[in-house]
């Protein structure tokens, strides 16, 4: 096999174009194969840029020239072309290979960039630091979809970029697509764009035949590129966004033709300066099952899974829908992944898809509920954080009614340091006026749902984790925004925040075999703290909190403060109250129960450190 022979981006120099060809065929059947057999991992924006990667690799020298990737999904194909090929079998594992780019693992990656919409951000500054007096001159390559221009930081460093004059290559990988389809209209105007093959066969042809002159074929080939514009308005309507940054453009290209990609990139380098080379792929290219996928290519291959909280927040959301005509649900290109296809099925025309834009998502729900709309925005936590001043400010500021329903929150596992929601506590609980809820079952998330629309006067946030939902009887369901005792016990109270009661409980049971009785609360509301959970908490030897956020300024803080306050108003003595949360620092890869046992934050570490505290 052709690709037992690479294991540096050095060993492409040799092959031919055919094999080439066969070389990126090979290479699909590895990633199949690869996140099949992990389970979970990005599989069609991998699929659509091989050939792309590849002429990246033969063109540029990395880690000479800084190659960036926006987002991670697409550089699959870049670890295996730089040696990190046998490393595939452990991907996403506990101590195994990112499924992201990752200093820590290759000097080929320049960021650990597992949001979109920042790579040009980098690139001018790199560019800038490469151009400057002194610096080392290296060329710099930001790789961007077009889903990631949905996102205004892109914008921003296009602006930047442009009018900057800094050498710098901007690749559009542009599939028409980021999870779902592209939303905007500049994506409308590149689909206008790559649905005209007329131009894109006939300046291809024209440019060929220009090359093969002697003695003047670069020089014609230069001069028709300075009216390539003119070629573009002729078959189609120009596509003028880029030059009026002061950026270049070049393109359209077949992103699976791996000749015709080396001759765009190989000029682009050689004309220098800010520029876009724009290249047509498929996302899910040479796997069925991803080009038969028409919601997103299998650009991951997970999904709503039967008994998640996810899916009991498709029900309950559908649910609300029918009884509130004004319910209209809010997603940042991800309807998929955050349960939103069925209610969009249901209510056509009720969910509003604004793109990679979290910030513009969050005002825009403002506005909304401003013009009597009841707004529902369904977001990863680690998304959401990249909007905390619209939040702050635009909703909880002129305290309009907006539900921010975060999924992945607290430890997510596989995906990294960047897609752990733990900071939506800390944050969103320092909003006046929000509301922050934690189900702790399928069944809490959805009372917490219908009780946020029919209750609430102000913003709220319901966050709930990526794994499996409790199941529990409808007795066993809370109501409102009070706190619910779940056992009663004189020696410690444990108070365990969404997912954590789980853990609570069971390290109750093991305490009473030590023959320590505990009190285990669900908070339900971590802010507003219930005062009924209060008193009853400072009326213990010892109080422990356990949150699946960070516990420096998270939901045990809280806690411990109200517990101190309501000692002071009665004249007690308020007990020590424990906080056990995620420390602040950037976690790992693992499986989520591994990562919360190291923490111990799971039943043996809850009732190891009540043993401690009590002696």
């Amino acid at each position: 096999m052709l690709l037992e022979r690479i294991n540096s981006p050095q060993d492409l120099a040799a092959l031919s174009h055919l094999e080439l060809d066969a070389l990126a065929e090979e290479i699909r059947d590895f990633v199949v194969e690869a996140v099949n057999h992990c389970g979970s991992g990005h599989l069609g924006s991998n699929l659509g840029a091989v050939e792309l990667t590849l002429a990246l690799h033969r063109v540029f020298e990395s880690p000479r020239d800084i190659l960036l990737w926006d987002t991670g999904h697409q550089a699959y194909v870049h670890k295996i072309l730089t040696g990190r090929r046998d490393a595939f079998p452990d991907l996403r594992k506990a101590g195994g290979l990112s499924g992201y780019p990752s200093r820590a693992e290759s000097p080929h990656d320049w960021i650990e960039n597992s949001h979109a919409s920042t790579a040009l951000s980098y690139a001018h500054g790199l560019a800038t630091a490469q151009q400057r007096e002194g610096g080392e001159g290296r060329r710099v390559v930001a790789v961007i979809g077009d889903g990631s221009l949905t996102g205004g930081m892109a914008y921003e460093g296009l602006n930047n970029l442009g009018h900057s004059g800094r050498d710098c290559i901007i690749v559009l990988n542009d599939n028409g697509r980021s999870y779902a389809p592209t939303v905007s209209r500049l994506g409308e105007s590149l689909n206008r764009l790559r649905a005209h093959p007329t131009y894109v066969r006939e300046t291809t042809r024209l440019e060929r035949i220009l090359r093969r002159i002697p003695l003047f074929g670069r020089l014609l080939t230069k001069g028709f590129n300075a009216t390539r514009t003119a070629a573009r308005e002729f078959w189609t309507e120009p596509i003028t966004f880029f030059e009026q940054l002061g950026l270049r453009y070049n393109g359209p290209f077949d992103g699976h033709d791996i000749r015709e990609l080396e001759r765009a990139l190989r000029n682009a380098a050689e004309l220098g300066g800010p520029q876009v080379v724009h290249v047509i792929t498929q996302k899910g290219r040479g796997y069925a099952p991803a080009e038969n996928d028409s919601i997103k290519h299998l650009h991951d291959v997970g999904g709503v899974k039967p008994g998640s909280y996810t899916a009991a927040f498709t029900e309950a959301l559908i649910k609300e829908g029918e009884e509130h005509p004004e319910l209209v649900a809010i997603t940042a290109a991800m309807p998929d992944s955050t349960g939103l296809l069925a209610f969009q099925e249901r209510f056509p025309g009720r969910v509003i898809d604004v793109g990679i834009a979290e910030q513009h998502a969050v005002t825009a729900a403002a506005g909304m509920a401003m013009g009597g709309m009841l707004p529902v925005l369904a977001v990863y936590s680690t998304f959401l954080t990249r909007a905390i001043d619209q939040v702050n400010l635009d909703v909880g500021l002129h305290g309009q009614k907006v539900i921010f329903c975060l999924d992945r929150a607290g430890i997510t596992g596989d995906d990294g340091a960047s897609h752990h929601g733990v900071l939506d506590m800390v944050l969103l609980t320092k909003v006046p006026g929000m509301t922050v809820l934690a189900p702790s079952s399928y069944q809490e998330l959805q009372a917490m749902l219908h009780d946020a629309v029919d209750l609430a006067e102000g913003p709220v946030a319901i966050r709930w984790p990526k794994t499996a939902a409790r199941n529990v009887t409808a007795d066993q369901v809370g109501a409102g925004f009070a706190a619910r005792r779940w056992r009663q016990g004189a020696d410690v109270c444990l108070i365990g925040v969404g997912k954590m009661l789980e853990a609570a409980l069971d390290a109750a049971e093991l305490l009473a075999a030590d023959g320590i009785e505990a009190t285990v609360w669900d908070p339900r509301a971590v802010v507003p703290v219930d005062p009924e959970m209060v008193a009853d908490a400072a009326g213990h030897r010892l109080v422990v909190t356990i949150e699946d956020g960070y516990r420096d300024g998270g939901a045990g803080s809280l806690m411990a403060d109200a517990i101190a306050g309501h000692a002071d108003r009665s004249g007690t003595v308020a007990p020590p109250v424990s906080v056990l949360g995620v420390p602040t620092r950037f976690i790992a890869q693992a499986k989520p129960e591994a990562i919360l046992a190291e923490l111990g934050l799971d039943a043996a570490g809850i009732a190891a450190e009540v043993r401690r505290r009590l002696g």
